[in-house]
Formats: C-alpha cells, structure tokens, sequence
C-alpha cells in the first residue's frame, strides 16, 4: 500500500508544521536581557540622582519628609550605616526654628 498524500489537508499541514525546526529564542531573550539591563542602569542612576539631592539640600530633604518619609528614612539609616551621623538631627533643629 502507498501512503496516500495529505498536502492540502489539515492534518497534512499540522504535519509539516510539527517537523519544522523550532525557531532559536535568541534574538528574543537578546533583547529581553538588554531591556532588563537598560531598566536596572536607570533605576540605579535615579536612586544616585535622588540621594545626590537629598545629600545636598536640606529644602528638598524636607520635601521628601512631606511627601515620602520612609524614603527619607532610607537615607537617614544608609548614612547613619555609612558612619556620618548628626544629619537627621540637624534637619529636625533647623525644621523645627523655621516653624517657630
């Protein structure tokens, strides 16, 4: 017996379409990796940005206090971890003699 031809038929073309190479994943995990990677370099240059600001202005340290105080808090602990104590005080003494 001659196996009869299923080109045209749907089993014929789920056929052909199970024995064609599987298409690599490489391009697509290239730029899923670059995409991750461009993705961390900009959160690391914000939070850099953000504690250059909090670093050199008291003004934008008390923003921070307003809007965000567990951000501030982060950058009172990583300074008091970095050994240079005596900011949060100084901010909550000049604070507190704006206020009166």
């Amino acid at each position: 017996m001659e196996p009869q031809s299923s080109v045209g038929t749907r089993e014929g073309r789920l056929w052909i379409f199970l024995q064609m190479p599987p298409k690599p994943l490489a391009p697509l995990a290239k730029k899923l990796m670059k995409g991750v990677i461009a993705l961390e370099l900009a959160g690391v240059f914000g939070v850099y940005g953000l504690f250059h600001m909090m670093n050199n202005s008291r003004d934008f340290r008390n923003t921070m206090n307003r809007r965000f105080p567990s951000v501030l808090e982060v950058y009172y602990q990583s300074n008091e971890w970095a050994g240079v104590y005596g900011i949060r005080e100084g901010d909550h003494q000049a604070w507190s003699a704006k206020q009166d």
